[in-house]
C-alpha cells in the first residue's frame, strides 16, 4: 500500500524513467563501454521505484550487466545485490603525497641505462608501440578489461587517446614503461602505471612514480589521486611504500 504508484517506461534506447503523477521520480541508463560491456546506474526517490526501474532494465538488455557502487553506499549496493548482482572486483582509491620528504622519493632514479620522459614529451609513435605491447601482454594476463575504465579500447581498438597526458620511460630508442596522469583540478590523478614485462624489477615504475610525484611537487601540487584493482599488490605496495593511503572503494558489480 505505501509503495508509489509509478509507471516504467523506456524512452529511449538505453534510458528508463519512473513516472509518479506526471513527475520523473528516478531515471535508469545504460551505456556501453568501449570494450562492449554495458553498465548500468538508476537514479531513484525510493527503493521501491529503484527495484522497478531494475526489473524493467534487467527484462530489456541482454547479460551480462554491470554496475559501479561506492562502496560506502550501503543502501545501493543493498538495492543491486536485491537485484541478483554480485561483487566481480574491488578498487581501491589512494590519497598520494607528492613532497619527496613524504614519497622517500627524492634520490630514485631510472636504471642507467634507462631516461625518464616528461609528461607531454613523448614521441607518439613509440609510445603507441608501447602501449600496444603492454596491452597484449595484460590482455594474455588478467584482461585488458581490469584497467581503468578510462584506458579501456575504443571501437578503433586504441587504448592511448591523449598522447600529452603521459610520462615514459625510455632505452635506447624504444619506450619501456608508462605513467598516465589525468590533469584534474588540484588533484592529477595517475591513472595507469606500467611497464613493459621484460624490464620488470628494475625499478622503472618506481622511478617514474618518483619523476612525476616530483614534478607536481614543484607544480605546487600536494597529492594526488590513483585506483588501484585490489587483486593488483604489485601497485597497492607501489603506492602504500610511498605513503599514499587508502580513502575509499569502489565496487564492479555483475549480472551473468
Amino acid at each position: 500500500m505505501n509503495e508509489p504508484a509509478v509507471v516504467i517506461t523506456r524512452v529511449a534506447e538505453r534510458q528508463w524513467h519512473a513516472v509518479e503523477d506526471d513527475r520523473v521520480v528516478g531515471r535508469g541508463d545504460a551505456s556501453r563501454r568501449p570494450d562492449g560491456r554495458i553498465f548500468l546506474s538508476i537514479d531513484a526517490w525510493h527503493g521501491a521505484v529503484f527495484d522497478r526501474l531494475a526489473d524493467a532494465m534487467l527484462a530489456d538488455l541482454p547479460k551480462p550487466l554491470y554496475t559501479l557502487v561506492d562502496e560506502a553506499d550501503l543502501d545501493v549496493t543493498s538495492h543491486w545485490e536485491r537485484a541478483g548482482f554480485t561483487t566481480r572486483r574491488r578498487e581501491w582509491e589512494y590519497l598520494v603525497p607528492t613532497d619527496p620528504r613524504v614519497t622517500g622519493l627524492g634520490s630514485v632514479l631510472p636504471p642507467s641505462d634507462v631516461t625518464t620522459v616528461a609528461v607531454g614529451e613523448a614521441e607518439e609513435g613509440p609510445l603507441r608501440e608501447l602501449d600496444r605491447v603492454i596491452r597484449d601482454e595484460v590482455e594474455a594476463t588478467v584482461g585488458w578489461q581490469e584497467m581503468p575504465a578510462e584506458v579501456l579500447p575504443r571501437l578503433d581498438g586504441a587504448t592511448l587517446r591523449d598522447p600529452s597526458k603521459y610520462a615514459v620511460a625510455a632505452r635506447s630508442d624504444e619506450y619501456v614503461g608508462l605513467l598516465r596522469v589525468a590533469p584534474v583540478t588540484r588533484q592529477p590523478r595517475i591513472g595507469l602505471i606500467a611497464v613493459r614485462s621484460d624490464q620488470h624489477r628494475r625499478g622503472i615504475a618506481r622511478a617514474l612514480l618518483a619523476h612525476v610525484l616530483g614534478s607536481l611537487h614543484r607544480g605546487g601540487i600536494e597529492t594526488a589521486s590513483a585506483e588501484v584493482n585490489e587483486s593488483n599488490g604489485a601497485a597497492m605496495a607501489l603506492f602504500e611504500g610511498v605513503g599514499a593511503r587508502r580513502v575509499s572503494s569502489n565496487l564492479e558489480l555483475v549480472l551473468r
